[in-house]
């Protein structure tokens, strides 16, 4: 399969990103058997540096499965390697800095290895003026590919290298869904397993839209065969994947939803379900009756509500009432009776006021979440929010974030010291990578477990709780197990 390149922009356009119609297509994968293709990382060595969420790192196992597909083997440091290649993150501004930084540095690669190739791709590069910038200060990139074409890999790495010029292919478009494409996956015993990609609501501060493309979800099909091969491989945890899981099957108009998807995983019998991330404003209820039904789907909830205010929600274009918002969570914890809730929150959203920003605050008390992710409101280029009158200080952005995350590590540490002396159920990771001494894991409720014991990666093994601290607890494994 080559690149398709008719009526495709070679440098992202974000108006074109806007008024996606093109139909979404399924396309299975193959590699045109060229030799010469199949051979251009014959005796050299590949890194692959990610940034940024669980999808950038689905997409990491992507690269690394077509480039050992292509000959390419693993270089242990950056360092060593022929081919190095970012792949990056544009939801925080603070990503793309780390990005500009570490391809700044990389320039000294080129000095000691003549032949040196350096590639971008990822959500960074889908930006216009990112893209702009790489090709304008940065000329020692050799090649640049956006979310969509990431199967262009080894046909722009040979025309790289032909044509000793930069190569940018970015496409602005809805996005296919490209399914068989080889991967490398990153554990042996937990794996990603992408249910949708891309995203439609265009929340006036994120940059995901553009950078991701469409919401699409996946044929049922794919999405069963691919947990039934992992199940067979001996993988003992999926977790299912998308920007907003709960919008599954709403494009396929089949009458096949996310909650009947779960269910049928969940009857494929792998030891663990789980998924992220799950839009609050459409959560089905009938998710929360299926933990009634299947012991292997696990009781952890990441429902990101971003503000507790519902004015600053709506210049968020966030379509959630904080009054729905906590019906949902009274739901989950009227019929669950162990589960664990995480959320994401921004503060300093443009002029968002002190009495808007104690809702948040508010919000937070009552919920009693086991975590948050927080964030001061990033500023991304092309989005809504970018324009909006901002006359909050960074100062008093930094002062509310210190005050929410202060609330954060007080009950993080709080239902974390409620599990002390509970017995949990814990997929053994290997050794703890501050304490080789001890095993590590995940509960069922997503918290991390340290403790004592004889266990084995990928063993599921019960773990008596005897101290925990903010993010951590600490066990002993039981001697029935």
């Amino acid at each position: 399969m080559k690149k398709q390149e008719k009526n495709i922009a070679f440098k992202p356009n974000h108006e074109l990103a806007r008024s996606r119609t093109e139909k979404v297509e399924t396309v299975y994968f193959h590699f045109e058997n060229e030799k010469e293709i199949k051979e251009i990382g014959k005796n050299k060595k590949y890194f692959v540096r990610t940034y940024g969420c669980q999808a950038n790192l689905r997409d990491s196992e992507t690269l690394v499965g077509i480039l050992k597909d292509i000959g390419y083997t693993p270089a242990e440091d950056i360092a060593d390697a022929d081919l190095v290649v970012l792949n990056t993150c544009a939801v925080r501004e603070n990503a793309e800095k780390k990005v500009f930084g570490e391809i700044g540095l990389l320039k000294d690669q080129f000095k000691n290895k003549p032949n040196f190739i350096l590639g971008i791709c990822g959500c960074m590069v889908q930006q216009e003026s990112v893209v702009q910038k790489i090709m304008q200060k940065f000329r020692h990139v050799n090649f640049v590919i956006g979310t969509h074409n990431l199967y262009d890999l080894p046909y722009v790495i040979d025309e790289t290298i032909k044509t000793k010029q930069q190569v940018v292919r970015v496409y602005s478009k809805v996005g296919e869904i490209i399914e068989d494409l080889p991967t490398e996956r990153s554990s042996k015993i937990k794996a990603w397993v992408n249910i949708t990609y891309g995203c439609d609501k265009f929340c006036t501060y994120c940059i995901v839209p553009y950078a991701r493309g469409k919401m699409r979800s996946r044929n049922k099909e794919d999405i069963l065969k691919e947990v039934s091969e992992l199940k067979n491989q001996g993988y003992k945890e999926v977790t299912l994947l998308g920007q907003n899981v709960n919008s599954y099957g709403t494009d396929l108009q089949n009458n096949y939803y996310f909650a009947d998807l779960l269910e049928d995983v969940c009857k494929l019998g792998i030891p663990r379900v789980r998924f992220v991330t799950s839009n609050p404003w459409n959560f089905d209820l009938k998710i929360i009756d299926l933990y009634k039904k299947y012991d292997n789907l696990m009781p952890y909830f990441h429902l990101p509500i971003q503000s507790g205010n519902e004015n600053v929600l709506k210049k968020m274009n966030r379509a959630m009432k904080i009054e729905d918002y906590l019906k949902l969570i009274k739901y989950i914890k009227t019929n669950l009776k162990n589960y664990s809730i995480s959320t994401d929150l921004i503060v300093g959203f443009p002029n968002e006021t002190k009495e808007e920003f104690e809702d948040t605050l508010k919000l937070y008390k009552e919920v009693e979440y086991d975590n948050a992710y927080t964030f001061i409101f990033s500023k991304r280029t092309g989005t809504a929010a970018a324009s909006f009158l901002d006359e909050i200080s960074q100062e008093e952005k930094k002062q509310r974030l210190y005050q929410l995350n202060a609330l954060v590590q007080e009950y993080a540490k709080k239902n974390n010291e409620k599990l002390v002396g509970r017995t949990l159920e814990v997929l053994v990771e290997g050794n703890s990578k501050t304490n080789k001494s001890v095993l590590f894991g995940y509960s069922r409720e997503w918290k991390v477990v340290n403790f004592k014991g004889t266990a084995k990666e990928g063993d599921i093994v019960k773990v008596k709780i005897s101290s925990a601290s903010r993010f951590n607890l600490f066990g002993v494994q039981e001697e029935n197990n």
